[in-house]
């Protein structure tokens, strides 16, 4: 269940802590306090989207931050999957924070997307918002909710179903690859193959783009590496008195002429042996180089040449601004062009055994959409019984519920079935569509009872309601509220509500009040004591004049829920 929400800097919250506990969590205020706020914030948190200037005024970053307390093995069990390890107290802790544009999720401390944070709070909680009902009137959201509903049952062939028809769509999407006339694939087979054997004739080998470029480097700078050369040989040899090495030789003459004078002189006379051998070899090694430079005209022009046509072939084949690779991109392109041309030579032949393939899987789809059928069916009547048992406690007294059943003219990732809510809310009335009926109120019931149903079916501990009861008023209203009790027993329920029928029901209740504060308009919540929830609830009975007559009324209206 949902232990805390706290919520810091957002729109006109600067600070609030709430702990809910578990049965029935109710929030009330007046219109315009920001009631709405509290839900956005979880909402948030949650992963959804961050209105703009959701900040408030001269703050840098707000903070919004869930824990729950997780009891369900299985739950457990599933969030380890999505890589989540619950504390040692069993919670779940989720931290968003927004600055400046951005922000940042973390589960128990650890960095989540919002796309992948839907996957862990589906297990944790479910919100119904006061414009939810409305989903009631898309036909496509029946089905959602009958397959929901039938999830344990139904759920490994609807995956197979999803699976099978994604192969068959690729299987349908190759196929087209197929329709083609003589003339096209001819044109196509002669395309490919004039590519390829260009490449082919060029003979390309790997590495060789980077040896090109390198030796023509060279070449187009052949001239000037020859004239640096040659000084740098001319300074360093025996062409000249001051070149380093006659320089070298004199010097090493002179110190051996003064060994009979001073025998200790010959490690010095060693060492000017070595400088001699190292200049001869620096020498030597300067005129192979130089002579290895003297290229001809003749395999400038071929270097140039072959240089030319790999570029054009990396323009052409590779496409690749970067030269890196080039060789094994062209290769890699001929050889996709290879087994392109096999596959128009064969076209005939490959295009038989698709078929023949589509024709197999699209048998397996049908199969399996009749198996999902069936199922679906038998589930549906449950739910149907379900559903007129909840509505009659949600004050429809002679209500009729039936789900029909239709074929698609097509597969979908969900078969061929399309579903449809009819539904008669009054004697003597027949079936209609649910999507024709207009009353908020009513569908605000049937939405409650149906996730009244579902809540049944899952491990979902905690179910917010943000002012579901739009409509509802009187006995309604009485009946509402007692259904919603029922289910506080083994779920938690925070709800939003203008009614006092529900406000009474309340085994905690906050108080959301706003105010200014330093010339600051700010939104507090506030948990109110017994005496205080009865003064409240007057208040929702009679507006602005409370009299003992009124406040009479509320705690009798409190004591009978409670014995509920």
């Amino acid at each position: 269940m949902l232990l805390n929400v706290n919520v810091k800097n957002l729109a006109l919250i600067k600070q609030a802590d709430i702990y809910f506990d578990e049965g029935m969590n109710i929030l009330t205020g007046e219109t315009g306090a920001g009631k709405s706020i509290i839900i956005g914030s979880i909402l948030i948190a949650l992963g959804g989207k961050v209105p703009k200037d959701m900040i408030r005024e001269d703050e840098k970053e707000a903070l919004v931050e869930l824990v729950f307390q997780i009891q369900d093995e299985e739950t457990k069990a599933k969030l380890r999957e999505q890589g989540i390890e619950t504390e040692e107290d069993d919670q779940v802790i989720i931290t968003r924070k927004i600055m400046n544009g951005r922000s940042l999720i973390k589960v128990n401390g650890e960095s989540f997307t919002a796309g992948n944070l839907k996957k862990v709070t589906e297990l944790l909680i479910d919100i119904h918002g006061q414009h939810d009902h409305q989903s009631l009137l898309k036909q496509s959201r029946h089905l959602e909710i009958l397959d929901e509903f039938s999830e344990k049952t139904s759920g490994d062939v609807k995956s197979k179903v999803r699976q099978t028809y994604k192969e068959w769509k690729e299987l349908k999407k190759s196929l087209q690859e197929f329709d083609m006339d003589d003339e096209t694939r001819n044109r196509e087979i002669s395309f490919c193959q004039y590519e390829i054997n260009e490449i082919d004739e060029a003979a390309l080998r790997p590495g060789e783009y980077a040896e090109l470029e390198e030796r023509y480097k060279k070449m187009s700078s052949s001239k000037q590496l020859i004239e640096t050369m040659n000084e740098v040989y001319g300074l360093t040899g025996y062409e000249n008195d001051y070149s380093a090495a006659e320089q070298i030789g004199r010097a090493s003459s002179m110190i051996q002429s003064l060994l009979p004078l001073d025998s200790t002189l010959e490690s010095l006379v060693s060492s000017f042996m070595d400088l001699e051998a190292i200049c001869q070899d620096v020498n030597r090694n300067i005129k192979t180089y130089v002579e290895e430079l003297a290229f001809d005209e003749e395999q400038t022009a071929e270097t140039e040449e072959r240089l030319d046509l790999l570029n054009k072939f990396r323009q052409k084949y590779a496409n690749l601004a970067d030269k890196t690779e080039v060789i094994e991109k062209i290769l890699e392109y001929r050889d996709r062009q290879k087994e392109k041309l096999d596959k128009l030579l064969h076209l005939e032949e490959q295009k038989h055994e698709l078929i023949r393939q589509t024709a197999v899987k699209e048998q397996q789809l049908k199969e399996l959409s009749e198996t999902l059928s069936e199922i679906r069916k038998k589930q549906a009547k449950k739910l149907e019984k379900d559903i007129i048992s909840v509505l009659k406690g949600l004050n429809f007294l002679d209500v009729k519920f039936e789900i029909t059943f239709s074929k698609r003219p097509d597969f979908n990732e969900n078969g061929t079935d399309e579903v449809e809510f009819m539904i008669s809310t009054n004697p003597g009335e027949p079936l209609r569509p649910l999507t024709k009926i207009a009353s908020g109120g009513e569908l605000s019931r049937i939405m409650l009872g149906i996730k009244t149903i579902m809540a049944a079916k899952d491990n979902i501990d905690t179910l917010i309601f943000d002012e579901i009861d739009t409509g509802i008023s009187g006995r309604t209203a009485q009946m509402v509220a007692e259904r919603m009790k029922e289910v506080s027993r083994v779920h938690q329920i925070i709800c939003i509500t203008h009614l006092p029928q529900i406000a009474a029901m309340a085994d905690m209740h906050f108080l959301i009040e706003k105010s200014v504060v330093h010339r600051e308009t700010v939104t507090a919540i506030h948990t109110l004591n017994e005496n205080e929830s009865v003064a409240e609830i007057a208040r929702m009975l009679s507006g602005s004049q409370i009299t003992e007559t009124v406040l009479e009324n509320a705690r009798e209206m409190k004591k009978l829920n409670n014995n509920i």
